[in-house]
């Protein structure tokens, strides 16, 4: 009998599915991987890659500009996740040229997050965990739907970034789904490009009510503002940080900077007249 057990234990080891080898190319390719489940699957991870905090640990292979492709090559991946609009092309042209199992993961929209988490499930084994948290981060959106689709004027806001000049993003970004989503409308939504440079003479022009950033350690937001202090957002204080991390990583923590964004906006609109 011992003996039997012996040799189904090892026939179900050489059955079992060997263990991916995942690199992610961007920090939020690597959050999605650890939300569904595949944080001990990673051997390397882009620069800025530190949530969750297991992470911290893992090889770094350089970031979107810089990609070290010898360490890479020698990490002997299984799947290497791309950024689709971040890693550049020739990058992943290379890659693919030298064998390397590359796929690209596109993140455009909120619902795009809890694709990709479904799709990353299924291709890292782990589809249950996928599905779990595509679940998770719809309900959260969805809740957000219900409690601001009544919002009968819009607040007009500006994602600034950077003073010297601003920069800001335009309506096919995510940030902009998650203004729309609670209430809001992007001044820049018919901006040419993703993210581009705006001059001040614009930003006044465009007339927002709310400023939203993510320098929650600088106070170059607040020195822009006070040059014009008649300006509503400087006016009424309606400039606000928020968490940069959960607003500009295409991840599964968009759902916590969308109801950080909604709570603001629920404030403004709470003692706007």
């Amino acid at each position: 009998m011992r003996i039997w057990m012996f040799l189904l234990a090892g026939l179900w080891a050489a059955c079992a599915p060997a263990a991916e080898r995942v690199v992610t190319l961007a920090p939020h390719l690597t959050e999605l991987a650890c939300a569904v489940g595949a944080c001990d699957e990673l051997v390397g991870v882009s620069a800025y890659s530190d949530y969750p905090p297991a992470v911290q640990s893992k090889p770094v292979l350089g970031d979107s500009a810089s990609l070290n492709l010898e360490a890479l090559i020698a990490l002997k991946p299984t799947v290497v996740l791309a950024w689709g609009g971040g890693t550049p092309r020739a990058a992943t042209a290379q890659m693919q040229r030298l064998g390397l199992p590359v796929q690209v993961v596109t993140i455009r929209s909120l619902e795009e997050v809890a694709i990709a988490l479904e799709t990353l499930g299924v291709r890292l084994g782990h589809a249950q965990e996928g599905r779990l948290a595509a679940r998770q981060f719809r309900s959260r959106i969805g809740r957000l739907q219900v409690q601001h689709r009544g919002v009968l004027r819009p607040l007009r806001v500006l994602y600034q970034i950077e003073t010297g000049p601003s920069y800001t993003v335009n309506g096919t970004s995510p940030i902009s789904e998650v203004i729309r989503l609670c209430g809001g409308q992007n001044v820049f939504a018919g901006l040419p490009v993703l993210s581009g440079a705006v001059s001040d003479e614009a930003i006044l022009a465009a007339a927002p009510e709310v400023v939203l950033h993510s320098d929650l350690r600088d106070d170059r937001i607040a020195r822009f503002w006070a040059r014009f202090p008649h300006s509503a957002p400087a006016r009424s204080h309606a400039i606000f940080g928020v968490d940069g991390d959960w607003l500009t990583r295409s991840g599964p923590r968009l759902a916590d900077a969308a109801e950080q964004v909604c709570a603001v906006f629920d404030q403004v609109r709470a003692v706007r007249p």
